[in-house]
């Protein structure tokens, strides 16, 4: 499970940004010291609680650290949807499962939450001139968006 979570956030080289750095782009732009609405932080925008259940750091600025955490949370969630569809996420689902969760576990995605998937997926290939389309969850058992 590692592997395949290790192999799926490599550069996509020839494709666009890694997975880490667009998620990193669309909820920050980078910035370390951003605190979300809801108190998020990091430049991932990581929830004090989730923040708390993987570290005991409270190093929420520095980058590497930042890192590891966001990478150990999105472990967990890329296995439970291993666990529930057999197969990799997308890029659109990976942010899916970063920013709701449940929304992508269940297949019940909102259209907020849609759109940034799509944001996230288009850096994620930019270099390909974006994505025009990606599979909804209906195509995956979940409802249509």
């Amino acid at each position: 499970m590692k592997l395949m979570f290790i192999l799926a956030f490599v550069p996509l080289v020839s494709s666009g940004m890694d997975r880490l750095t667009a998620l990193s782009m669309l909820e920050t732009g980078n910035d370390d010291r951003m605190v979300g609405k809801a108190g998020e932080i990091s430049r991932y925008q990581v929830r004090k609680s989730e923040w708390s259940s993987v570290t005991s750091s409270k190093a929420y600025r520095d980058p590497n650290v930042a890192k590891q955490v966001t990478l150990k949370l999105l472990d967990q969630r890329v296995e439970k949807f291993v666990g529930l569809y057999k197969r990799n996420p997308t890029d659109f689902e990976v942010y899916a499962l970063w920013n709701a969760p449940t929304q992508a576990l269940t297949g019940k995605i909102s259209r907020v939450v849609a759109e940034r998937s799509r944001r996230y997926a288009n850096l994620c290939s930019w270099k390909n001139g974006g994505v025009d389309s990606f599979p909804t969850f209906a195509q995956v058992g979940g409802e249509a968006l």
